[in-house]
């Protein structure tokens, strides 16, 4: 597959892959009924006439920006219990390097047709990208579900009329329906769009694009959020996308799908230099605790491989793959030094924990730095009614054991890392240059190891919890095999389609789909947030909802986006005297026991409080 000459549709493409069911067709054409269309007032007009001048300023500022782009697609079927279900996935990464994007003309002057429009004839490059694990710069018509009109968002192509006023989140917003004003228009917005009324900034927009041409057809609908990520602009942060399927008479969606978009701070190196150099934040002064004692030869080994360990954890970071160093990873920090606490296994230095921003199923361990994909995190997040998030922290600890198996049992990543200049590459080659998975063998002994470390009295429930949770990831294992696929670690399936830790699903309940009493998986997104300028995550604060019947339960599935909007504040100064990191209680034994109160400490739901003023938005109904 040539991938240099397919780059152009690959990711307006990946987002309508769903297309292989044959494209969603509803006559844009068809006779409506007549509709009272409310003339906006002089104060109205105003603001449309300023979200015309932030548009502007949008795009603009989208010029400048190479962000990350993840898009997720689930197809869907009918199913007799659950009444539809992901039937197949797709899934795709890529750096959009919008100041080329934006002025793409391929969405305007491509043909388009009744049965299946310009993107079904781009199918074919679809072919192998689920697999591919390059981080590339792309061009593409994409940027229409980012941005209302780039070329032509003006009160000469736009009719605009009031719908209400509204609140999202703590945002004020004027609703307006906007439909082109010439018939014919092609690449045309028609929907719905929110405006604040404080800046005059569109936040949030949905419809599609087909505009009021009367002889073609829709093709998908999306419905699309900006967050509030400096004083006075709002970028795009998360776009939700999904068709009906027209022949189904139980009204099974044909496919939904997904976007996120961070790493707006991320920088394309430029094009006449191959390399970038490693940028070293969250940097730690060790020198205040240095001794005169000399290295030993073990100490020596050890400082090598954390030498690796640094340089591949910091330049994952500056590609924009991890997280930037959060309270919630601390939290995941105490629960991975609780592990080795209760087992009574002390290391020379404390674990770390930082989160993969990415969406498969994966964890990996670089040296003694644990990293879990946001996905993974998100759907073993399974709440209850009474609060206390037994079954979260229990698929936690189990999740993380099977990466301190891994650091207990020496299997550490590649020490040529240890050498700067390994790591002087473009930030779209990091998963080429970085494959960080464990070999079957390492994995085997792992699984075993994190079951025995399992097997203490104080983690023992962690293995119903988790062995639940992995039943439904087997359940679903065939539909989801783009999510079940690791990018850079380590899956939760083998080769062979069984698990890792196979053995603990005998000691869970046997997987009940209609049982509204269980819950094994939650959907995507169900617990964390991220702030797509600095590459944060925050836990969410939603309410429990109750589960009504097995449909309810959507376990890794997509949903729609619903963002609980807020206005960025500044973020507070830092204390003058940090913190210092929690560790484990060592009794004057000399064996490390924690106290009987850690765990229920170091629960998410208890322990994680999200940083002042988080420049970002909240996701409100548990879920991405």
């Amino acid at each position: 597959m040539n991938f240099r000459n397919s780059t152009k549709a690959l990711i307006t493409v990946a987002l309508l892959a769903a297309t292989t069911l044959s494209a969603a067709a509803f006559p844009f054409g068809k006779k409506k009924e007549d509709t009272v269309l409310r003339k906006p007032t002089a104060a109205q007009d105003a603001l449309i006439n300023k979200s015309i001048a932030r548009e502007a300023v949008v795009i603009k500022e989208m010029q400048k920006r190479v962000p990350i782009v993840e898009t997720y697609i689930q197809n869907m079927h009918p199913d007799p219990v659950l009444g539809q279900a992901p039937e197949s996935d797709v899934h795709f990464l890529g750096r959009v390097n919008f100041g080329k994007v934006i002025d793409d003309k391929s969405y305007a002057t491509e043909k388009r047709s009744e049965k299946g429009g310009f993107m079904k004839h781009s199918l074919g490059y679809i072919t192998g990208l689920s697999s591919s694990l390059h981080l590339t710069f792309h061009e593409s018509g994409f940027v229409q579900m980012l941005l209302v009109d780039s070329k032509q968002y003006n009160r000469q192509e736009y009719t605009f009329s009031f719908v209400r006023n509204d609140f999202l989140g703590t945002i004020r917003t004027t609703v307006f329906d906007v439909t082109p004003t010439k018939r014919g228009s092609v690449g045309r917005f028609a929907g719905r769009i929110w405006i604040e009324n404080a800046g005059g900034n569109i936040v949030r927009f949905n419809g599609d694009f087909a505009g009021s041409e009367t002889d073609i057809r829709e093709f998908y609908h999306f419905d699309s959020w900006r967050t509030n990520v400096a004083e006075g602009l709002w970028l795009p942060t998360s776009v939700y996308i999904e068709e009906s399927d027209p022949k189904s008479p139980e009204h099974v969606l044909k496919f939904k799908a997904i976007n996120h978009i961070w790493g707006y701070e991320l920088k394309i190196p430029p094009p006449e230099v191959d390399q970038t150099g490693v940028e070293v934040v969250d940097a730690t002064d060790a020198s205040a605790q240095s001794d005169t004692n000399d290295v030993s030869p073990l100490g020596a080994q050890r400082e090598w491989v954390q030498q690796a360990e640094d340089n591949v954890v910091q330049r994952l970071f500056t590609a924009g793959l991890i997280d930037a160093p959060s309270d919630f990873d601390k939290t995941l920090e105490t629960i991975a030094n609780n592990i080795l606490a209760y087992n009574q296994i002390a290391t020379s230095k404390p674990i770390r924990v930082r989160t993969l921003l990415t969406l498969p199923l994966e964890s990996l361990s670089v040296g003694n730095t644990i990293l879990l994909s946001k996905s993974l995190i998100d759907t073993t997040a399974v709440p209850s009614s009474d609060g206390q998030q037994a079954q979260q922290l229990g698929d936690l600890n189990a999740i993380i054991a099977f990466q301190v198996a891994h650091i207990i049992l020496g299997h550490h990543i590649d020490t040529k890392y240890a050498f700067s200049d390994r790591l002087l590459f473009p930030n779209e080659s990091a998963f080429t240059r970085l494959p960080m998975h464990h070999t079957d063998k390492d994995n085997t002994e792992a699984a075993k190891k994190a079951i025995e470390l399992l097997q203490v009295k104080d983690l023992s429930d962690s293995q119903q919890y988790f062995g639940l949770y992995l039943a439904a990831v087997q359940n679903r294992s065939k539909a989801l095999k783009a999510l079940n696929e690791p990018m850079i670690g380590d899956g939760l399936l083998k080769p062979d389609g069984t698990l890792w830790m196979q053995a603990l699903v005998s000691k869970a309940p046997k997987l009940a789909p209609t049982d509204i009493k269980q819950q094994a998986a939650m959907p995507l997104s169900s617990f964390l947030r991220f702030d797509p300028w600095t590459d944060k995550v925050v836990q969410m604060h939603t309410a429990y909802e109750p589960l009504l019947s097995g449909r309810d339960k959507l376990p890794f599935e997509i949903t729609p986006v619903y963002l609980k909007l807020a206005y960025w504040k500044a973020p507070e100064a830092p204390a003058a005297t940090p913190a210092a990191p929690a560790t484990p209680a060592t009794p004057s034994d000399g064996t490390a026991t924690p106290s009987t109160t850690a765990p229920a400490a170091a629960a998410p739901a208890d322990s994680t409080a999200a940083p002042a003023a988080p420049p970002t938005t909240t996701t409100a109904p548990p879920q991405k």
